[in-house]
């Protein structure tokens, strides 16, 4: 999947240059998100999504200290004040909380803001404020909130009427990538499938 993100083309006149390659861990599912920010290509992004955890802001600074050596960007999902203590690159938030992507990037003018989408409503949503929506279920996905799948022809779609950047997440790994490519997506997301 490193190889197929890398041959995404960005999106002409995109305001921001985004990463082709947003890793996102997951308490549960990823078991040591320090080797995850290890290995990820320069270029990539990590989304440390802590959930409340007591010891975040200690994990969130040796993440960054990682992916600043490895040149490697840094979101923080759904907690913006911790972005900010850690000096990360910018947030993720969830579909709930997308409204709040604007207000953030006006706060934060270099930060990338990403929001989560599950509809093309959600998309065009979150894009009124953010540089870029994760949509999924893009593939059968390990996640328990995964609804049904839109797979390649329906994601092409709701990507040609969001408005703006879209990053394929659930199911995403090296066999499904391949699929998304020449459908206008600025990238790929995944948990599961960048798992050192």
């Amino acid at each position: 999947m490193r190889r197929t993100a890398a041959l995404l083309k960005p999106p002409a006149g995109g305001r921001k240059a985004l990463p082709s390659l947003l890793a996102l861990t997951d308490p549960v599912r990823t078991r040591d998100p320090e080797a995850l920010a290890a290995s990820l290509p320069r270029g990539a992004a990590l989304v440390y999504r802590s959930f409340g955890a007591p010891d975040a802001e200690t994990t969130a600074r040796r993440l960054r200290a990682i992916c600043q050596k490895r040149g490697v960007k840094l979101l923080i999902g759904a907690d913006w004040a911790l972005a900010a203590q850690v000096a990360a690159d910018g947030v993720h938030l969830p579909e709930r909380l997308a409204a709040k992507a604007g207000a953030l990037k006006a706060a934060r003018p270099g930060w990338i803001v990403t929001a989560a989408a599950h509809s093309a409503a959600a998309a065009r949503r979150g894009l009124k404020g953010a540089d870029a929506v994760l949509v999924s279920p893009a593939f059968a996905s390990n996640s328990p909130s995964a609804g049904a799948p839109l797979g390649p022809h329906r994601l092409a779609g709701l990507a040609r009427v969001a408005g703006g950047p879209v990053y394929a997440l659930g199911g995403v790994n090296d066999r499904t990538a391949a699929r998304l490519r020449g459908l206008g997506l600025v990238g790929f997301a995944a948990v599961d499938g960048l798992a050192p």
